[in-house]
């Protein structure tokens, strides 16, 4: 069950992140332009959403707290940005990004403490 809760948030996290990207890169900046693209890919925001929502209900059962599920789909999602930023804009991670990742972490971490 913890496998599938996190193929179903890795999955959902994936999709909405290449969204973002590819219109980033490849999409007009104009409205009416925005706003097809949008519009074509309303179900893959559904999919993806529910992917996520499924995700962090599941691992929640399993776990038994839905703080640290929270967290776990935030640093999922962390590690989505990074390949996604490679694969698109071939932004390969240095030594600062491993250090914003770090920092995130642990202020989840803290978060997580209270």
């Amino acid at each position: 069950m913890i496998i599938l809760s996190l193929f179903l948030m890795v999955s959902g996290l994936l999709i909405i992140n290449t969204i973002y990207a590819y219109q980033t890169k490849h999409i007009d900046s104009n409205f009416f332009h925005t706003l097809w693209y949008y519009i074509k890919l309303i179900p893959f925001f559904l999919s993806a959403s529910m992917m996520i929502g499924y995700g962090v209900k599941h691992l929640t059962k399993v776990v038994g707290n839905l703080t640290f599920s929270l967290i776990v789909s935030k640093g999922m999602e962390i590690l989505v940005c990074v390949v996604i930023g490679y694969m698109f804009f071939k932004e390969f991670p240095n030594w600062r990004t491993a250090i914003g990742i770090i920092v995130i972490l642990i202020g989840f971490w803290i978060l997580k403490g209270k």
